[in-house]
This record gives structure tokens, sequence and C-alpha cells, in this order.
């Protein structure tokens, strides 16, 4: 099967070709830094380019008046 389709791309160059230009205007139109191309619409995938390394961290909402935020914390480590 492989060796079918090795085969057919190397007799057929203009399918090959064909077969190849959708994806490199894909990758054209979705490129993430920018590029001076001017009469193209652009959409360009969001990438996060510092990673997030630091702590993972959880919000606790409480409706515990009583106490200081630093107690709800403290018994919130706890479980």
């Amino acid at each position: 099967m492989l060796n079918y389709f090795i085969r057919f791309f190397l007799v057929n160059k203009l399918g090959e070709y064909l077969l190849l230009l959708p994806f490199v205007g894909f990758g054209l139109v979705t490129a993430p830094f920018e590029l001076d191309l001017k009469k193209q619409h652009r959409d360009p995938f969001a990438v996060n380019a510092i990673p997030d390394i630091g702590e993972n961290q959880q919000i606790d909402f409480s409706n515990w008046i009583v106490s200081s935020p630093e107690i709800v914390e403290d018994q919130s480590l706890m479980h």
C-alpha cells in the first residue's frame, strides 16, 4: 500500500502539487507569526509564548463570614 502511494507521487507530479497546495495555503493563513502578505485573509492560531510553569492554584469561594481568609485557606488545604 505504501509502495503504491510512493510510486503514484513519483509518477504524478501534478497530483502531488495539487495535494500539497491546500496544506501550504492553510499553513500561511493560520501561521502564528506576522507575514507580509497583502491580499490574504488571516486567521492565526493563538500561541502562548510564555508557558505557565507556576504552581497549580485553586480558588475557593466560601460563605463563611465568621473567620478570617487565612483560617479558611488553612482549613481548605487540610482536605
